[in-house]
């Protein structure tokens, strides 16, 4: 029987999710499709290379060929294909990973040299800042609950957020990420915050903001609404790890705090964390925010040494708290993130994503509202 291409689109990032726990991120199409995957044993990767590779042969270019050109990579991966690191990413990403050169990092520590005066390395002033913000860890519960439902607030002058969409908040311990929004299908998810590191009102402010409203849960399901129930798109109802589409996914949601806390919801955002007793002077915090984010990239060139120069995870380590002033605890974590078989080549996702996103929206509120809303490749990112 002739399968549609989108049937066995989903049914080979399906059988691919088989090998590695966390490669699918999301799944709520046709049940019966997952049963019937499930119900089989694990197929070779060998044998989904060959039918990614067939089905490339049909499809013509757009959203859904850029996916299958991320899951053919990975499971060429799964199948010991050699190939350098930066190729495998730009083959799940359609971004090559480069090195980023260090004085870009130092332009930025001499930014936030500025924005931190006072005794000590640069990397300890950082950290006695967030210290004088940080939220005690029994109180971080209910407060990103109370960023979320304010965040939702402000979020609707931004989409439509369809009706019967909600969040459930967990609180987690040793997990290699510090969040995760776990779209359930049905326009819920469950979003769960990991307290294992120290966090800071800003840091929460961010996190609560990029995992719901304008972000994750946000777009996942404006998507299901406008996509999968309006169109009849099911490839939407299949999210894979190591392609594209999470790419933009977390562009957006490395936007989407800047989108709130800049605009006109920043001083209510700002507000909840008052009530946990933190004193949090918004301007500058957002000031620091933006001077840092060049050294996302450190943790970009701190993959390339792991995974393509054959550096050492002490070195990489002692490279992550140099340039990305990461804390010794931070930097352990990123070390593990950087080393997980789901996320090994996600980093680039965070970095690229949000200067992507952001110089495709470019301050017009109706291009985040499209990234929200509409299938958005990589390429369409660029500028012309």
């Amino acid at each position: 029987m002739t399968q549609y291409p989108v049937e066995r689109y989903l049914r080979l990032g399906l059988q691919l999710g088989r090998h590695v726990d966390g490669l699918v991120d999301a799944y709520y199409g046709p049940p019966e499709l997952a049963a019937a995957v499930e119900a089989e044993p694990p197929v070779d990767p060998r044998a989904l290379v060959s039918a990614a590779e067939a089905l490339l042969d049909e499809l013509e270019d757009g959203w859904l060929r850029d996916q299958v050109v991320g899951l053919r990579t990975y499971a060429g991966v799964l199948a010991g294909e050699s190939g350098s690191y930066a190729d495998e990413v730009e083959g799940c990403y359609g971004v090559r990973p480069t090195y980023t050169d260090e004085a870009v990092f130092a332009a930025a520590h001499e930014r936030l040299e500025e924005l931190l005066p006072g005794d000590g390395t640069l990397a300890e002033r950082y950290e006695r800042w967030q210290d004088s913000i940080r939220v005690p860890t029994e109180r971080v519960e209910r407060t990103v609950a109370a960023v979320i439902e304010e965040a939702r607030v402000w979020t609707r002058g931004l989409v439509e957020l369809p009706d019967g969409e909600g969040v459930v908040l967990e609180i987690v311990r040793d997990k290699p990420w510090l969040a995760f929004c776990d779209y359930l299908g049905d326009l819920r998810s469950r979003i769960v915050v990991n307290v294992d590191l120290p966090m800071s009102a800003i840091e929460l402010l961010v996190l609560a903001i990029h995992e719901t409203y304008p972000g994750h849960h946000a777009e996942r399901c404006s998507k299901e609404h406008l996509l999968v129930r309006g169109r009849g798109l099911l490839e939407e109802t299949l999210v894979l790890v190591p392609t594209p589409q999470s790419l933009v996914s977390e562009g957006i949601a490395e936007l989407a705090p800047s989108v709130l806390l800049e605009g006109e919801g920043g001083a209510a955002l700002a507000a909840v964390t008052h009530d946990a007793g933190i004193e949090l002077d918004l301007a500058h915090a957002l000031a620091v925010v933006r001077a840092l984010e060049p050294c996302r990239w450190a943790e970009v060139n701190a993959a390339l040494m792991l995974h393509d120069a054959g550096a050492s995870k002490a070195e990489a380590h002692a490279y992550l708290e140099r340039w990305g002033l990461e804390t010794p605890k931070l930097a352990a974590h990123l070390i593990r993130f950087l080393t997980e078989p789901t996320s090994r080549t996600y980093i680039i996702t965070y970095p690229a994503g949000r200067d992507l996103c952001r110089s495709y929206v470019a301050g017009e509120p109706e291009r985040f509202h499209r990234l929200l809303t509409e299938q958005v490749r990589v390429r369409d990112l660029r500028p012309l």
